[in-house]
């Protein structure tokens, strides 16, 4: 089934959108108000990545504007008392991509026919829905109004709906009902099953439930473009016409009729771009691609803009606390050997050799962008000092030598550390190679092996990584009032602690508890920002857990302010000249509004300073 619309057959625009739509009127980078057209290129990496058209679009209940202010986008309001009812008023006259009236029964089916179905949710309600264990009291108050309340505060419930992944706590019932044990038809159901091999109605629903993903054509949709049928090499997308969201000409978003995902390997993606195979990219590639890119932009006719990069740092190792062998989880677990490999680095030379001496060296911490940031937080334990590391690697009790220099474990085994990373960024490996000549200097060993990243999660699970190279923690641009979920131990998917964060995200269904005492403080302060109702409580609490994060150096921050590529065609608009890029918050372009961006037939260079913004954004400068 397809979701293709023939603009002659749609019904006109006052019929297609809410009665209260969406005025979108924010046009900070002097493009205006556009007009529709165009098929926008861009390139990804993995067929899967297809789903980022998802995040770009960012159409979510609330979504953090510029400022990282939440403020309603799918949602008409909302009420809240006390952060503990959340009252939601929907826009009358809403559709899905399909045409069908989008409602509070949508909301309904999510909550009683899904989240609190044990055949759909064994492990119960997700943790976002939980406050002290209990889940909220539902209403359904009238076709166009949903409450959620809860007996203590639940402060970050509308942060999770606005985030680059959200948990979608609605859901087109309409559609999904069909798989569905207590709606659908037997025989169907069991015809679906055994097409996709599944047990059970269960497995199938699952299947078919993929408002993420875009791995069916058929699932309706309330974001700007719509997934069609595609080869697998090539995705197209093409704009919704029920989307909620106009301009002030009263012109529907989103403005480009269709967008077009090509895959290719990561190792071309700068290449291509360099061709002119791309409108907007940003994702593959990196700053070591400057050269290349600014060598293309007359010929091809775009620009390379640099933006902020919203993450705690661009590159981190992350010790696995949580890994499998005992000698090693005694190592990671010990703070001294974590302070001995942070000065073991030199962070200047990485700076210099890979970045022109343009970022920082930095723990994995929030950056200036955000109000919490505080230098201390930055530099702790990044200095290179390898005398001082040798001294602390001393003091731990690794004193024998090898004929090579490098330390002994003692079991007998060499001191080397087997760093995995993903390889998708060139930056990385070459930030290994030179971490590894000044850790010999101090007798470690270091080996890199890199690995496909879900292979990589899924070893990190099951304990048997040592430690991982990537990027440093999504979030590098938190206000006080978003959850401390990066810095805390309650997310299976963290490298540093996968194990107590499975604990602690299934409430002890799976994994292991926390026993190493400073992460069980940053459990207690996460738990009790949960339970905050002032703004001062929760700076409170976030100024502790970053202050415990600068003196245990969980994971390793090796640079940041390390500026994102990000290339436009001339022939595009709205594109900010100095964005920040970042997942969340942000969604990447999904901060920028996406949606609405236009191809003018002119090209225009944008004013852009050479490298991005310097002021913080939470603080509305």
């Amino acid at each position: 089934m397809s979701n293709t619309h023939d603009p002659a057959t749609l019904p006109p625009i006052e019929e297609r959108v809410p009665e209260e739509p969406l005025v979108y009127d924010d046009f900070p980078e002097g493009g205006g108000p556009g007009r529709h057209g165009g098929e926008l290129k861009t390139i990804i990496t993995r067929s899967k990545d297809v789903r980022l058209a998802n995040v770009w679009g960012y159409a979510r209940l609330v979504i953090f504007d510029r400022n990282l202010n939440l403020v309603p986008d799918i949602l008409k309001s909302v009420d809240i008392e006390g952060d503990r009812i959340f009252t939601f008023h929907l826009r009358k006259g809403h559709k899905w991509s399909d045409g069908h009236p989008f409602t509070a029964e949508d909301f309904r089916y999510y909550f009683e026919d899904i989240a609190s179905n044990p055949e759909l949710m064994p492990t119960g309600l997700p943790s976002f829905l939980l406050v002290d264990g209990k889940g909220p009291r539902f209403e359904v108050l009238d076709p166009l109004t949903v409450r959620y309340s809860w007996d203590g505060p639940n402060p970050g419930f509308l942060q999770n709906l606005a985030k680059a992944r959200p948990p979608f706590i609605y859901r087109p019932a309409h559609f999904l009902k069909k798989w569905h044990g207590r709606y659908g038809n037997k025989a169907f159901i069991e015809s679906e099953m055994a097409r996709d091999r599944k047990r059970s109605w269960a497995a199938e629903h699952n299947l078919m439930d993929d408002m993420y993903g875009n791995e069916h054509t058929g699932m309706p949709t309330l974001q700007p473009w719509v997934i069609q049928p595609s080869s697998g090499r090539r995705f197209i997308l093409v704009r919704n016409p029920y989307y909620h969201r106009i301009d002030r000409n009263g012109r529907q978003l989103p403005y480009i009729d269709r967008v077009v995902m090509d895959v290719a390997d990561a190792r071309l993606v700068a290449a291509k771009v360099h061709a002119g195979e791309a409108d907007l990219q940003a994702r593959g590639l990196s700053f070591s691609d400057i050269t290349v890119l600014k060598d293309g932009e007359q010929e091809r006719r775009y620009q390379t803009l640099f933006w902020p990069d919203a993450r705690a740092a661009r590159i981190a190792l992350y010790p696995n606390l949580n890994v499998e062998d005992e000698a090693w989880r005694k190592l990671f677990r010990d703070v001294r050997f974590r302070h001995a490999l942070s000065l073991g680095i030199d962070r200047e030379l990485i700076n210099r050799v890979l970045f022109f001496g343009l970022a920082e060296p930095s723990n994995n911490s929030v950056t200036p962008l955000s109000p919490l940031f505080r230098p201390p937080y930055r530099s702790a334990w990044t200095e290179y000092e390898p005398k001082r590391a040798e001294a602390l690697l001393e003091d731990i009790g690794l004193t024998e030598l090898r004929g090579d220099g490098i330390r002994m474990l003692p079991d007998g085994r060499p001191l080397q550390i087997i760093v995995e990373t993903a390889g998708e960024s060139p930056e990385i490996v070459d930030a290994l190679e030179l971490i590894r000549e000044t850790w010999r200097e101090i007798g470690v060993d270091l080996v890199i092996k890199p690995s496909e990243r879900d292979n990589i999660r899924r070893r990190a699970n099951a304990g048997l990584v040592q430690m991982i190279a990537d990027a440093g923690f999504d979030n590098g641009i938190p206000t006080a009032d978003m959850p401390p979920d990066d810095f805390a131990p309650v997310s299976y998917e963290s490298f540093i602690w996968p194990a107590w964060g499975e604990y602690y995200a299934h409430r002890g269904a799976k994994g292991e508890p926390v026993d190493y005492p400073p992460a069980s403080e940053l459990l207690k302060l996460y738990d009790a920002w949960q339970h905050t109702v002032t703004l001062q409580e929760r700076q409170m609490i976030w100024r502790q857990i970053l202050e415990i994060h600068a003196a245990e150096t969980f994971s390793i921050g090796i640079v940041a302010d390390v500026f994102q590529p990000v290339v436009r065609s001339n022939y595009l608009r709205n594109v900010p000249p100095a964005g920040i890029y970042g997942w969340d918050p942000g969604a990447q372009f999904g901060l920028h509004r996406m949606d609405a961006f236009w191809f003018d037939d002119k090209p225009k260079m944008v004013d852009a300073p050479l490298f991005g913004r310097t002021k913080s954004l939470a603080s509305g400068e």
